[in-house]
């Protein structure tokens, strides 16, 4: 009985574990274009207008759906806006200042920390359990990333004198997202993965078009200026990168937990490099497969359920 209902569980989790992997194939893509975006907005107007557009699609999703936004207590309220400022707000912040100083591949491998850091912080905070299985997952699923990432542009290990400011910056989004992921516990299960996702990024766009509006960096003519390729970006970024993958990644945390969800941000740089041969003929090499490999099996043991008797040698 105890393996059918194991079974039955792990078959359960399937959708669950194709959406997270279609969610982060999605984000995958959101260093190129934010890339694109880097030299003709400033940091912080791109990040607006991204939001502003996740805003817009969020809403009107909600009110085609016919689902009206629900009151916060103000102690979700509070929540909210931590995930707003951490989530939305400084991450982006990090994300576009970030990719001025290092290039897409550099940053990725960086974002690439972010299931050891969830995992780590949620055993700390949270006293999730951690079993070896898990440890080594997310080892695995980091190491096969790096190997992805490097092999395909081994040139980003070479640092500019600037490089470091980069860096940094990108690991404040590991920060940022961390923060994001862990602190929606409560909240999805109250209000929900659509409404959580809604809010705070209603409170993350409110900060930075405030910010943008302080520092005069609304400009417009720079807004007229954008060409077919940065618009699509924005596009990405603001309905397919944030409303829609957002919405999926809680959805996630919810079902299975942010240590479990976030392993597979570890797909990223594995999407870079698939839509990077598909569409753009770049050639895949022999490490790039060893590195896929490292990841799924990471990506394997981290969701791998514990067996009955290994539950009391959580680490």
């Amino acid at each position: 009985m105890a393996n059918l209902a194991q079974t039955h569980s792990q078959s359960s989790e399937i959708p669950v574990y194709l959406t997270l992997a279609a969610v982060t194939m999605v984000w995958g893509g959101t260093f190129v274009a934010g890339r694109f975006l880097a030299g003709e907005l400033s940091p912080i107007f791109a990040a607006s207008l991204r939001f502003l557009l996740a805003s817009a699609a969020l809403l009107g999703f909600l009110c085609l759906a016919r689902v009206p936004l629900a009151r916060p207590t103000p102690a979700q309220w509070l929540q909210l806006m931590l995930l707003g400022l951490f989530g939305i707000f400084f991450y982006n912040l990090c994300f576009f200042y970030g990719l001025q100083y290092i290039n897409a591949s550099r940053a990725s491998l960086i974002v690439a920390l972010n299931p050891a850091v969830i995992g780590v912080a949620s055993w700390l905070l949270f006293k999730e359990r951690l079993g070896r299985s898990k440890v080594l997952g997310i080892a695995i699923c980091i190491a096969g990333a790096a190997v992805v990432i490097v092999s395909r542009n081994p040139a980003l290990l070479m640092a500019t004198p600037d490089a470091w400011k980069g860096d940094l910056l990108i690991f404040g989004c590991v920060v940022g997202w961390g923060v994001y992921s862990l602190f929606s516990r409560r909240l999805n299960q109250s209000l929900g993965p659509l409404q959580t996702v809604t809010y705070s990024i209603l409170i993350g766009t409110f900060m930075l078009w405030t910010l943008a509006a302080v520092r005069g960096e609304l400009s417009w003519a720079a807004l007229s200026d954008l060409g077919r390729p940065q618009w699509l970006s924005l596009i990405y970024l603001g309905v397919f990168g944030s409303a829609l993958a957002y919405i999926g990644y809680y959805d996630g945390i919810r079902k299975i937990g942010a240590t479990r969800s976030g392993v597979f941000i570890a797909l990223n740089p594995l999407t870079a490099v698939i839509l990077g041969a598909l569409l753009l003929g770049e050639q895949l090499t022999p490490p790039m497969y060893v590195g896929a490999v490292l990841i799924l099996a990471g990506i394997y043991l981290c969701n791998k359920p514990l067996a009955p008797g290994a539950k009391r040698r959580i680490l």
